[in-house]
Protein backbone atom coordinates (compact mmCIF):
# COMPACT_ATOMS: atom_id res chain seq x y z
CA UNK A 1 0.00 0.00 0.00
CA UNK A 2 1.52 3.49 -1.21
CA UNK A 3 1.53 6.04 1.66
CA UNK A 4 -0.42 9.14 1.31
CA UNK A 5 1.13 12.84 1.27
CA UNK A 6 2.75 12.76 4.81
CA UNK A 7 1.28 16.56 6.71
CA UNK A 8 2.78 15.46 10.05
CA UNK A 9 6.43 14.49 9.26
CA UNK A 10 8.09 13.28 12.62
CA UNK A 11 10.98 10.82 13.24
CA UNK A 12 12.84 11.35 10.06
CA UNK A 13 15.87 12.79 11.13
CA UNK A 14 14.63 15.98 11.61
CA UNK A 15 15.58 18.26 14.61
CA UNK A 16 12.47 18.46 17.07
CA UNK A 17 10.01 21.60 16.62
CA UNK A 18 6.59 22.29 17.35
CA UNK A 19 4.83 22.84 13.86
CA UNK A 20 1.56 23.85 13.39
CA UNK A 21 -1.72 21.84 13.18
CA UNK A 22 -2.71 21.57 9.45
CA UNK A 23 -6.36 20.16 10.31
CA UNK A 24 -10.28 21.23 12.20
CA UNK A 25 -10.37 20.36 15.53
CA UNK A 26 -14.21 20.08 15.70
CA UNK A 27 -15.09 19.01 12.37
CA UNK A 28 -18.92 20.46 12.84
CA UNK A 29 -20.02 23.94 12.82
CA UNK A 30 -23.72 23.24 13.60
CA UNK A 31 -24.64 23.77 17.20
CA UNK A 32 -28.37 22.71 16.76
CA UNK A 33 -26.66 19.58 15.90
CA UNK A 34 -24.68 19.12 19.47
CA UNK A 35 -25.39 16.18 21.71
CA UNK A 36 -24.37 18.07 24.74
CA UNK A 37 -24.24 21.94 25.43
CA UNK A 38 -22.59 24.06 23.13
CA UNK A 39 -20.65 25.56 25.64
CA UNK A 40 -18.63 22.14 26.14
CA UNK A 41 -17.52 21.76 22.40
CA UNK A 42 -16.18 25.12 22.31
CA UNK A 43 -14.32 23.87 25.62
CA UNK A 44 -13.00 20.97 23.59
CA UNK A 45 -11.98 23.23 20.71
CA UNK A 46 -10.00 25.50 22.59
CA UNK A 47 -8.54 23.41 25.63
CA UNK A 48 -8.38 20.07 23.55
CA UNK A 49 -10.25 18.25 25.90
CA UNK A 50 -13.93 17.71 27.97
CA UNK A 51 -14.69 15.99 31.19
CA UNK A 52 -18.20 14.68 31.59
CA UNK A 53 -18.84 13.86 34.95
CA UNK A 54 -20.41 10.28 36.00
CA UNK A 55 -22.15 10.15 32.22
CA UNK A 56 -22.58 6.11 33.01
CA UNK A 57 -24.59 4.99 35.93
CA UNK A 58 -23.21 3.22 39.22
CA UNK A 59 -25.02 0.25 37.99
CA UNK A 60 -23.64 0.36 34.73
CA UNK A 61 -19.83 0.46 35.86
CA UNK A 62 -19.98 -2.01 38.60
CA UNK A 63 -21.22 -4.41 35.45
CA UNK A 64 -17.87 -2.71 33.79
CA UNK A 65 -15.88 -3.65 36.66
CA UNK A 66 -16.79 -7.18 36.79
CA UNK A 67 -16.01 -7.33 32.80
CA UNK A 68 -12.73 -6.20 33.52
CA UNK A 69 -11.98 -8.45 36.55
CA UNK A 70 -13.17 -11.53 34.59
CA UNK A 71 -10.49 -10.61 31.79
CA UNK A 72 -7.67 -10.29 34.67
CA UNK A 73 -8.34 -13.84 35.82
CA UNK A 74 -8.39 -15.00 32.33
CA UNK A 75 -4.83 -17.45 32.35
CA UNK A 76 -5.79 -17.61 28.73
CA UNK A 77 -5.85 -14.26 28.18
CA UNK A 78 -2.70 -13.53 29.91
CA UNK A 79 -0.98 -15.40 27.04
CA UNK A 80 -2.27 -13.65 24.69
CA UNK A 81 -0.11 -10.66 22.62
CA UNK A 82 -3.30 -8.10 23.43
CA UNK A 83 -2.28 -7.73 27.37
CA UNK A 84 0.63 -5.55 27.67
CA UNK A 85 2.53 -6.45 31.50
CA UNK A 86 4.64 -3.65 33.46
CA UNK A 87 8.44 -4.10 32.43
CA UNK A 88 9.05 -4.77 36.09
CA UNK A 89 6.92 -6.43 38.26
CA UNK A 90 4.69 -7.90 35.19
CA UNK A 91 1.52 -7.10 36.18
CA UNK A 92 -1.19 -6.09 33.62
CA UNK A 93 -0.67 -2.82 32.13
CA UNK A 94 -2.82 -3.02 29.05
CA UNK A 95 -5.58 -5.31 27.88
CA UNK A 96 -5.86 -4.23 23.92
CA UNK A 97 -8.88 -4.70 21.78
CA UNK A 98 -11.12 -5.21 24.77
CA UNK A 99 -14.36 -4.22 22.54
CA UNK A 100 -13.42 -7.02 20.43
CA UNK A 101 -12.82 -9.67 23.61
CA UNK A 102 -15.37 -8.53 26.53
CA UNK A 103 -19.02 -8.68 25.15
CA UNK A 104 -19.91 -5.62 27.58
CA UNK A 105 -16.71 -3.45 26.76
CA UNK A 106 -18.42 -3.98 22.83
CA UNK A 107 -21.78 -2.90 24.29
CA UNK A 108 -19.85 0.38 25.48
CA UNK A 109 -18.43 1.11 21.97
CA UNK A 110 -21.40 1.46 20.72
CA UNK A 111 -23.35 3.59 23.77
CA UNK A 112 -25.10 6.18 22.28
CA UNK A 113 -23.56 9.00 24.41
CA UNK A 114 -20.20 8.41 23.11
CA UNK A 115 -20.85 7.43 19.43
CA UNK A 116 -22.96 10.57 18.51
CA UNK A 117 -20.35 12.83 20.39
CA UNK A 118 -17.55 11.44 18.31
CA UNK A 119 -19.76 11.68 15.19
CA UNK A 120 -20.27 15.21 15.72
CA UNK A 121 -17.33 16.39 16.65
CA UNK A 122 -15.43 14.50 13.82
CA UNK A 123 -18.28 15.09 11.20
CA UNK A 124 -18.69 11.71 10.07
CA UNK A 125 -18.87 8.02 10.63
CA UNK A 126 -16.63 6.36 13.02
CA UNK A 127 -15.05 2.98 13.80
CA UNK A 128 -12.70 2.23 16.75
CA UNK A 129 -9.19 2.52 15.80
CA UNK A 130 -7.94 1.15 19.16
CA UNK A 131 -9.47 0.35 22.42
CA UNK A 132 -8.02 -0.81 25.64
CA UNK A 133 -8.43 -1.60 29.34
CA UNK A 134 -5.65 0.51 31.12
CA UNK A 135 -4.56 -1.05 35.04
CA UNK A 136 -2.54 1.24 37.30
CA UNK A 137 -1.97 -1.02 40.33
CA UNK A 138 -1.20 0.35 43.74
CA UNK A 139 2.03 0.83 44.79
CA UNK A 140 3.86 -0.69 41.54
CA UNK A 141 1.54 1.00 38.78
CA UNK A 142 4.37 3.26 36.47
CA UNK A 143 3.43 6.16 34.21
CA UNK A 144 2.85 6.78 31.00
CA UNK A 145 5.10 9.56 29.94
CA UNK A 146 4.10 12.54 27.99
CA UNK A 147 3.50 11.93 23.88
CA UNK A 148 0.72 12.97 21.67
CA UNK A 149 -1.50 10.16 20.29
CA UNK A 150 -1.60 11.25 16.95
CA UNK A 151 2.24 11.29 16.57
CA UNK A 152 2.48 7.84 16.88
CA UNK A 153 -0.88 6.56 15.39
CA UNK A 154 0.45 8.68 12.02
CA UNK A 155 3.94 7.58 12.04
CA UNK A 156 3.37 3.69 13.09
CA UNK A 157 -0.06 3.47 12.20
CA UNK A 158 -0.22 5.66 8.96
CA UNK A 159 -3.54 7.93 10.50
CA UNK A 160 -3.62 10.69 7.79
CA UNK A 161 -4.79 13.59 9.77
CA UNK A 162 -6.13 14.95 13.20
CA UNK A 163 -9.56 13.80 12.80
CA UNK A 164 -10.19 10.91 15.76
CA UNK A 165 -10.22 11.35 19.62
CA UNK A 166 -9.87 8.85 22.86
CA UNK A 167 -12.26 8.59 25.03
CA UNK A 168 -11.40 7.13 28.92
CA UNK A 169 -14.03 6.15 30.97
CA UNK A 170 -12.87 5.45 34.30
CA UNK A 171 -13.94 2.34 36.48
CA UNK A 172 -12.26 3.61 39.77
CA UNK A 173 -11.67 6.79 41.45
CA UNK A 174 -9.15 8.74 39.85
CA UNK A 175 -8.07 11.60 42.43
CA UNK A 176 -5.21 13.67 42.90
CA UNK A 177 -2.96 11.09 44.22
CA UNK A 178 -3.02 7.47 42.15
CA UNK A 179 -1.66 8.61 38.65
CA UNK A 180 -4.59 9.81 37.04
CA UNK A 181 -4.82 11.73 33.16
CA UNK A 182 -2.57 14.80 33.05
CA UNK A 183 -3.36 16.96 30.15
CA UNK A 184 -1.73 19.99 28.57
CA UNK A 185 -4.63 22.32 27.47
CA UNK A 186 -3.93 23.87 24.15
CA UNK A 187 -1.24 21.74 23.17
CA UNK A 188 -3.51 20.15 20.41
CA UNK A 189 -3.14 23.26 18.50
CA UNK A 190 0.57 22.55 17.77
CA UNK A 191 2.11 19.62 16.29
CA UNK A 192 5.05 18.11 18.21
CA UNK A 193 7.86 16.92 16.04
CA UNK A 194 10.30 14.07 17.58
CA UNK A 195 14.06 13.67 16.48
CA UNK A 196 14.88 10.34 16.22
CA UNK A 197 13.66 7.13 14.27
CA UNK A 198 11.38 4.24 14.46
CA UNK A 199 13.16 1.36 15.20
CA UNK A 200 11.43 -1.93 13.99
CA UNK A 201 8.85 -3.97 15.49
CA UNK A 202 8.81 -0.74 17.92
CA UNK A 203 5.27 -1.38 19.59
CA UNK A 204 7.63 -4.33 21.30
CA UNK A 205 8.88 -1.97 23.88
CA UNK A 206 6.79 0.99 23.51
CA UNK A 207 3.81 -0.30 24.78
CA UNK A 208 5.42 -0.93 28.27
CA UNK A 209 8.05 1.80 27.89
CA UNK A 210 7.83 4.66 25.10
CA UNK A 211 11.63 5.70 23.95
CA UNK A 212 10.66 6.94 20.47
CA UNK A 213 7.94 9.84 19.49
CA UNK A 214 8.64 11.28 22.64
CA UNK A 215 8.74 14.74 23.00
CA UNK A 216 11.76 16.68 23.51
CA UNK A 217 11.97 18.85 27.08
CA UNK A 218 11.91 22.89 24.94
CA UNK A 219 8.81 21.76 23.49
CA UNK A 220 7.35 20.12 26.39
CA UNK A 221 8.50 23.56 28.31
CA UNK A 222 7.04 25.88 25.75
CA UNK A 223 3.20 24.19 26.09
CA UNK A 224 3.19 23.74 29.66
CA UNK A 225 4.54 27.67 29.93
CA UNK A 226 1.34 28.68 27.63
CA UNK A 227 -1.69 27.01 29.57
CA UNK A 228 0.06 24.79 32.28
CA UNK A 229 -1.17 21.47 33.37
CA UNK A 230 -4.46 19.87 34.13
CA UNK A 231 -5.20 17.08 36.31
CA UNK A 232 -8.37 14.57 35.40
CA UNK A 233 -9.90 13.67 38.49
CA UNK A 234 -12.80 12.16 38.61
CA UNK A 235 -15.98 9.91 39.85
CA UNK A 236 -16.53 6.03 38.59
CA UNK A 237 -18.44 6.49 35.00
CA UNK A 238 -16.77 10.07 34.34
CA UNK A 239 -15.57 10.70 30.72
CA UNK A 240 -12.82 12.41 29.34
CA UNK A 241 -12.64 13.18 25.71
CA UNK A 242 -9.46 14.43 24.12
CA UNK A 243 -8.24 15.11 20.54
CA UNK A 244 -5.78 12.78 18.87
CA UNK A 245 -3.23 15.22 19.06
CA UNK A 246 -3.52 16.52 22.50
CA UNK A 247 0.15 15.91 24.97
CA UNK A 248 -0.77 13.70 27.86
CA UNK A 249 0.36 11.67 30.04
CA UNK A 250 0.50 10.56 33.86
CA UNK A 251 2.41 9.96 36.91
CA UNK A 252 3.29 6.37 38.56
CA UNK A 253 0.73 5.35 41.08
CA UNK A 254 2.45 4.61 44.36
CA UNK A 255 -0.57 4.66 46.49
CA UNK A 256 -2.42 1.61 47.49
CA UNK A 257 -5.09 2.47 45.60
CA UNK A 258 -5.75 1.02 41.74
CA UNK A 259 -6.81 2.89 39.00
CA UNK A 260 -8.92 1.53 35.77
CA UNK A 261 -9.78 3.14 32.74
CA UNK A 262 -11.44 1.90 29.11
CA UNK A 263 -9.84 3.48 26.56
CA UNK A 264 -11.45 4.00 23.14
CA UNK A 265 -10.22 5.68 20.28
CA UNK A 266 -12.47 7.09 17.75
CA UNK A 267 -11.31 7.40 14.37
CA UNK A 268 -13.25 9.34 11.19
CA UNK A 269 -14.46 6.84 8.26
CA UNK A 270 -12.70 9.45 6.24
CA UNK A 271 -9.37 9.10 7.82
CA UNK A 272 -8.96 5.66 7.76
CA UNK A 273 -5.10 3.96 7.93
CA UNK A 274 -2.81 3.94 5.26
CA UNK A 275 0.40 2.56 4.87
CA UNK A 276 2.88 3.67 7.84
CA UNK A 277 4.99 6.96 7.34
CA UNK A 278 7.96 5.19 9.27
CA UNK A 279 8.32 2.88 6.51
CA UNK A 280 8.10 -0.22 8.79
CA UNK A 281 5.08 -2.73 8.44
CA UNK A 282 1.85 -1.84 10.16
CA UNK A 283 1.76 -2.52 13.91
CA UNK A 284 -0.57 -5.74 14.79
CA UNK A 285 -4.37 -5.41 14.08
CA UNK A 286 -4.89 -5.45 17.91
CA UNK A 287 -3.40 -2.22 18.17
CA UNK A 288 -4.63 -0.42 15.51
CA UNK A 289 -7.93 -1.47 13.22
CA UNK A 290 -6.74 -1.72 9.45
CA UNK A 291 -8.16 -5.08 8.02
CA UNK A 292 -11.53 -4.54 10.16
CA UNK A 293 -12.79 -1.57 9.51
CA UNK A 294 -16.69 -0.97 10.64
CA UNK A 295 -18.63 2.17 11.23
CA UNK A 296 -19.72 1.81 14.93
CA UNK A 297 -23.89 2.48 15.07
CA UNK A 298 -24.85 4.42 18.16
CA UNK A 299 -27.06 1.93 20.44
CA UNK A 300 -29.21 2.90 23.44
CA UNK A 301 -28.58 -0.22 25.45
CA UNK A 302 -30.42 -1.08 28.66
CA UNK A 303 -28.45 -1.74 32.25
CA UNK A 304 -30.31 -5.14 31.62
CA UNK A 305 -28.51 -5.68 28.10
CA UNK A 306 -25.16 -5.17 30.29
CA UNK A 307 -26.28 -7.36 33.20
CA UNK A 308 -26.32 -10.70 30.51
CA UNK A 309 -22.99 -10.21 29.37
CA UNK A 310 -20.68 -12.72 30.05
Amino acid sequence: MKAAIDYYPSRTGQQASLGARQDEIVYNTNKEESPIAYELIEQYQEQGYLLLDTLFSAQEIEHFRKAAQRMLKDDHLKQQAEVITEPESGDIRSIFKVHSISPAFKMLASDHRLVRLAEYILNDQVYIHQSRLNFKPGFRGKEFYWHSDFETWHVEDGMPNMRALSMSITLTENHELNGPLMLIPGSHKDYVVCAGGTPPRHFQKSLKKQEYGVPSDEALTELISRNGITTVTGKPGSVTIFDCNTMHGSNGNITPYPRSNVFLVYNAISNRVVAPYCQHPPRPEYIASRKTITPVTAKNHRIEDYAHCR
